[in-house]
């Protein structure tokens, strides 16, 4: 299995409502795309986060599944509204589990 985690850092003027949209979207891939053992998605409460506020995290069957997932047209929605409501910055990572 894969997790692919991303965390997300926005601008000051992203609003807690535009965060939850982004939030609502997302989950709704679990059930669109093929290959996600699960999918997660929250705001980060913690002051260790260094500003980053978007949690996100999908757990795939195989890496096959996560390659599908890139350029998948719902995904690419899904990161579009992300960069429309302010990103700042990301880190993604990948791991084999």
């Amino acid at each position: 299995m894969i997790d692919h985690i991303v965390l997300v850092k926005f601008a000051d003027t992203t609003t807690e409502e535009q965060l939850q949209e982004v939030i609502e979207q997302f989950k709704a891939l679990k059930g669109n795309l093929d290959g996600i053992v699960d999918l997660q998605a929250g705001l980060n409460f913690s002051e260790k986060g260094q500003g980053y506020q978007l949690v996100l995290t999908v757990r795939f069957e195989n890496k096959a599944a996560l390659e599908a997932y890139g350029p998948n047209p719902d995904h690419q929605a899904v990161a579009a509204k992300i960069r429309e409501i302010g990103r700042m910055d990301s880190i993604v990572v990948d791991i084999e589990i």
